[in-house]
C-alpha cells in the first residue's frame, strides 16, 4: 500500500457549511492563555503587539501514521499540510504586510515540532492540547475516536482584539492567499 501524500487534497473532499460557530468572534478579546510553542517558550497571543494571523487546523497528518478512521469524509478535516505549505509560501509577503503568523491545533508540541521541521514552517506552531484557548473563545471542535479537534478557521487579530474571522476555510490550500488579499484590502 502506498503512504498517503498529505500535500495534496483528495478531489472528493466534503466541503464544510457554515454553521454560525465562529459569527461571535469579530471584535473579542482573545484570551490571556499561555500556549506551548514549538520555538520551545509559551506565547500568550492575547498580549502580542500589531497584527497576527492564527490560523487553527485539526491535526497535520505524520508520514507512516494513518490518519484517523473516516477523516476524509468529515468535511474540512483534511488539507492541514496544503494549508500549512500556503502560509509558509505567502510568509514573507505576510511579514511584509506587518503581520505575524501563527499555527495552532490540538496537538501536542512533540508532533507540531515534527511537522514543522519536515514543512520547512518558518513561523510557530502553538498547541493547544488541553482546549484552554479554544473553550476561551468558544472555537468551533469536532470529535474523532474521543479526542477534540479544531474545526479549521482563520484568525486575524489586532493588539489582542479579533478584526476578521475565515470560517469555513475550504478549500485549505487557498486560505493563505485569501489572507494576504484581506489584508491589503484592510490596512
Amino acid at each position: 500500500m502506498a503512504e498517503a501524500d498529505y500535500s495534496r487534497l483528495p478531489a472528493d473532499l466534503p466541503v464544510p457549511v457554515d454553521d454560525g460557530a465562529c459569527a461571535h468572534l469579530p471584535g473579542t478579546l482573545l484570551p490571556a492563555v499561555l500556549l506551548p510553542s514549538t520555538t520551545g517558550t509559551a506565547i500568550e497571543l492575547a498580549r502580542w503587539p500589531g497584527r497576527l494571523v492564527v490560523y487553527c487546523y485539526p491535526m497535520t497528518g505524520q508520514p507512516g501514521v494513518p490518519l484517523p478512521p473516516g477523516w476524509d469524509t468529515i468535511p474540512g478535516a483534511r488539507g492541514c499540510t496544503p494549508q500549512a505549505c500556503a502560509f509558509r509560501d505567502h510568509y514573507a509577503e505576510l511579514r511584509a504586510l506587518g503581520v505575524e503568523v501563527f499555527g495552532l491545533s490540538t496537538q501536542d508540541t512533540a508532533s507540531q515540532r515534527e511537522a514543522r521541521e519536515r514543512l520547512h514552517l518558518p513561523f510557530p506552531l502553538l498547541s493547544d492540547h488541553q482546549l484552554h484557548f479554544a473553550r476561551a473563545l468558544r472555537l468551533p471542535t469536532f470529535e474523532v475516536e474521543g479526542r477534540a479537534f479544531l474545526k479549521r478557521l482563520t484568525l486575524i487579530a489586532r493588539d489582542g482584539r479579533i478584526e476578521h474571522v475565515f470560517y469555513p476555510v475550504f478549500p485549505p490550500n487557498q486560505n493563505a492567499e485569501q489572507v494576504v488579499q484581506w489584508l491589503r484590502e484592510h490596512p
